[in-house]
């Protein structure tokens, strides 16, 4: 090149000397992008934790006074000539007297005792005191009479439920605004209950018959609990881990390690997958077309509830304990085999130990999904009303009617009295009860099982 060409050709301006240290325009808009998104996901989980709270707050403020009933406690003298008009003690002629009997004992004791204790019953009638008492205390008193017929002739402290109005009214649940439009209580009754109250006749007592008693009727909120709903539960769960477990493993081990890589299996692959995001009632319709209505299982058992349930969960387990076998890494396979083992001993002796808690972990996790299904139970006739306690499990109890505690807290929230609806939440409290300790074994077994590699 010349010096007249080099002359001609113009110089190309110098690029400006740049400093990392020195943020350009570009990397301020990134940056500014960065701190934009982490406040962005700190709104989120404050959101988040905000809805958590107040659903909580929600169903512990309701729930809780559950826990608690308004009780009566009282002497009651055993009329022997009322309960027994043979004197013969003897429990056929005894049981002849129905719970009517012992109702009007019940109402002359307690009109007695005001007097005796000089409560002031002005303006309540003898029918309004004797309103009270919760018709499922006559029925608890006669049961105690015809267990021991000794008691007759003799004065006892009896303790009984008082009716949903005076229990919620104790509670705060029923306001003086309310009972002026409520025909089940008055202003007066509520006095009344005061007074009671001040003497020590009434009070608030932790109720262990919620979490023991069976069902009640829509008359009797005071007596109804969760015994049934819990056995069921716990029957189930027992049922759906027994089956759901095995046929699970088994299924995810063929499928990773055994299965030949063509049409077919990915055929299955893509049905389970869809099996999975199946919603939940479709398995309850199932349920009732092959295990009620073609194999003739009895309605309502923890039997039929647990294979529906078994149906719906198995994808979903299917799926977690493949991703743990895949999360095995392929040189523990490679090394097993490179000593000698056979596939099975690579698979048994090695992938599975590795794997377990992954397993233990989806498996304890979707069987806690499946306690809090209520959908499919509903077609198979679990929301009936059931008042009998299931016989063991070894003694045919899976077979019996039962019902489950999503499915209580469903009929209960249904229910027109207010008391239900304070017992409703008390069985969420309870559900959340289990499906806490559910996690929380989750968490000890993957911790317990789990290997570094």
């Amino acid at each position: 090149m010349t010096d007249a060409t080099a002359a001609a050709t113009p110089q190309s301006p110098a690029k400006p000397a740049t400093s990392l240290l020195q943020q350009t325009d570009r990397m301020k808009k990134r940056n500014a992008a960065e701190i934009r998104f982490k406040y962005y996901g700190i709104v989120a989980i404050c959101v988040s934790l905000s809805v958590l709270f107040i659903m909580l707050w929600t169903i512990f403020s309701d729930g809780v006074s559950a826990f608690r009933q308004a009780t009566f406690s009282f002497p009651v003298t055993l009329d022997a000539e009322r309960l027994d008009p043979n004197g013969n003690r003897q429990r056929d002629e005894m049981m002849r007297v129905t719970t009517i009997g012992y109702t009007g004992l019940l109402n002359d004791n307690l009109i007695a005792y005001l007097a005796e204790r000089g409560i002031s019953t002005e303006g309540v009638s003898d029918r309004e005191i004797a309103a009270f008492i919760s018709r499922d205390t006559p029925a608890r008193l006669r049961h105690m009479v015809l267990a021991d017929p000794s008691l007759l002739g003799q004065t006892i402290r009896f303790e009984g439920f008082a009716t949903g109005r005076v229990d919620g009214y104790l509670k705060g649940r029923v306001t003086r605004a309310i009972a002026e439009l409520d025909v089940n209580i008055s202003g007066a009754q509520l006095d009344l209950a005061d007074r009671m109250v001040d003497d020590g006749l009434l009070s608030l007592k932790f109720n262990w018959g919620f979490l023991t008693n069976p069902d009640a009727s829509d008359q009797r909120p005071e007596a109804s609990g969760l015994g049934v709903a819990m056995i069921g539960s716990a029957y189930m769960m027992l049922l759906v881990a027994l089956m759901v477990l095995p046929l699970g493993v088994s299924a995810s081990i063929y499928l990773e390690e055994f299965a030949p890589k063509n049409r077919w299996t990915d055929l299955i692959e893509v049905n389970i997958s869809n099996l999975a995001a199946v919603p939940s009632i479709v398995y309850g319709i199932l349920g009732l077309a092959i295990f009620i209505n073609f194999a003739q299982f009895p309605q309502s058992s923890p039997l039929v509830g647990a294979l529906v349930l078994t149906l719906m969960t198995l994808p979903t387990i299917i799926i977690a304990t493949r991703a743990a076998i895949r999360a095995v890494p392929p040189s523990i396979r490679d090394a097993a085999m490179g000593v000698g083992a056979s596939k099975m001993q690579v698979v048994f002796h090695h992938v599975l130990p590795l794997a377990a808690p992954g397993i233990l972990t989806g498996t304890i996790l979707g069987l806690a999904s499946a306690l809090g299904e209520t959908a499919p139970l509903l077609l198979i006739g679990m929301v009936a009303f059931v008042a009998n306690y299931p016989a063991g499990p070894f003694d045919g109890g899976i077979f019996d009617p039962a019902t489950a505690l999503p499915v209580q807290v469903y009929s209960w929230a249904s229910r027109a009295d207010p008391a239900f609806i304070e017992r409703s939440a008390g069985a969420i409290i309870v559900l959340l009860a289990f499906l806490l300790i559910m996690n929380i074994l989750a968490i000890m077994l993957r911790r317990r099982f789990e290997r570094r590699w």
